[in-house]
């Protein structure tokens, strides 16, 4: 992990970094990031170690209050140990939602700190910078997907639930890029029970739902992956747990485009399903000729990923509610998965994109 960050910045984004960021000594017990509130600066740990923990949940109404009123920190649970090279705080640029962990120095450690705001401006105005930035992005929240699954045992992960506001992606491309992909992908039908990627298998293909459900799941064979894969690909019975339902607008096999790995889960139809299938080499071809276009992929893909380590962490029980099922709401108060006004605008903007592709589809 601690090479991602040199593998896939260049010379000069790492000289922006050092001379638009702040380094600082950070003791040990330091907080660098509270989960539920806002974070303001991305921090990259130069080094030193930091512990990310979530929340546990105590459905004891009592318990809490007396906790709280005595000052006590609520229980939590180690997630990850976080060594030099790793980035934290990342949140922000890639979903609107409040960071469901906490972030703490576990000893004397050195940070180098960039202003959010600073960083925005940055990955608007260099896509090349924002291609690159992304798709590390992307690397280390796709590893700390996979460190849950191994730290908590494949048969301990939470049934599935539906991911929700996968639409939102739709709302970061352009026009162009819609265009592209449609011109380029092919449209499938996939029979109910297909499985249509598996662990640890190869992937030919990006796919975009159209239309239906599909389940992402793990495998519960404690063989080597390789085995695993074999036994799949040969339709040799393997046990898999479900730990998300996929619905239309999710994407799907974006695991080669970010580092070369082989998919961590399965993907199955549900039902009768329809998906947008766009070949790895076209797509290969097209971010690396197409700057623009890779660094608005990567954001999307960094997108799908913060959701789904977000939901993971919430299925799990972790993270905290500002409010409980059944409580009237307070517009004073900004809630944990509230979204602001220009979220909204860009999900009905990408509700309108998927039921226009939807539409040139079936004209196709």
């Amino acid at each position: 992990m601690t090479e991602v960050l040199l593998k896939e910045l260049t010379n000069s984004d790492i000289n922006w970094m050092i001379a638009t960021g702040h380094k600082r000594e950070i003791a040990a017990g330091t907080v660098l990031i509270q989960e539920g509130k806002a974070v303001n600066s991305l921090h990259i740990l130069l080094d030193g170690m930091l512990t990310v923990t979530a929340s546990e949940p105590d459905n004891n109404p009592l318990t809490r209050a007396f906790a709280a009123l005595e000052g006590i920190e609520a229980p939590s649970r180690e997630i990850a140990r976080l060594s030099s090279g790793e980035v934290v705080g990342e949140i922000p640029s890639v979903n609107t939602r409040l960071t469901a962990t906490t972030v703490k120095a576990v000893e004397k450690s050195l940070v180098l700190s960039i202003s959010q705001q600073e960083l925005a401006t940055k990955l608007q105005r260099d896509v090349g910078f924002a291609s690159r930035f992304y798709r590390a992005i992307a690397i280390m929240l796709s590893d700390r997907i996979q460190s849950i699954i191994n730290q908590l045992g494949r048969s301990n992960i939470a049934q599935g639930q539906p991911l929700k506001d996968v639409l939102f992606v739709l709302g970061k491309l352009h026009d162009s890029d819609i265009d592209w992909m449609m011109a380029c992908g092919t449209q499938h039908k996939v029979a109910a029970n297909t499985v249509l990627i598996h662990e640890q298998g190869p992937v030919d293909a990006l796919y975009i739902l159209l239309s239906g459900t599909m389940s992402l799941s793990i495998s519960e064979d404690e063989r080597n992956p390789l085995a695993r894969a074999f036994a799949a690909i040969e339709d040799n019975e393997v046990a898999n747990r479900e730990i998300a339902k996929l619905s239309k607008g999710e994407i799907m096999g974006e695991t080669p485009f970010i580092d070369g790995r082989l998919p961590a889960t399965s993907i199955k139809a549900i039902e009768d399903s329809i998906v947008l299938s766009i070949s790895r080499q076209q797509l290969a071809t097209k971010l690396q000729q197409d700057v623009g276009f890779a660094s608005r992929f990567y954001q999307v893909i960094a997108t799908l990923l913060a959701n789904r380590f977000q939901g993971m962490l919430s299925r799990l029980g972790y993270g905290r509610r500002v409010y409980s099922q059944g409580q009237s709401l307070n517009e004073n108060i900004e809630y944990e998965d509230e979204l602001d006004a220009n979220s909204l605008d860009r999900m009905a903007l990408a509700g309108q994109r998927f039921a226009w592709i939807q539409e040139q589809l079936r004209g196709g």
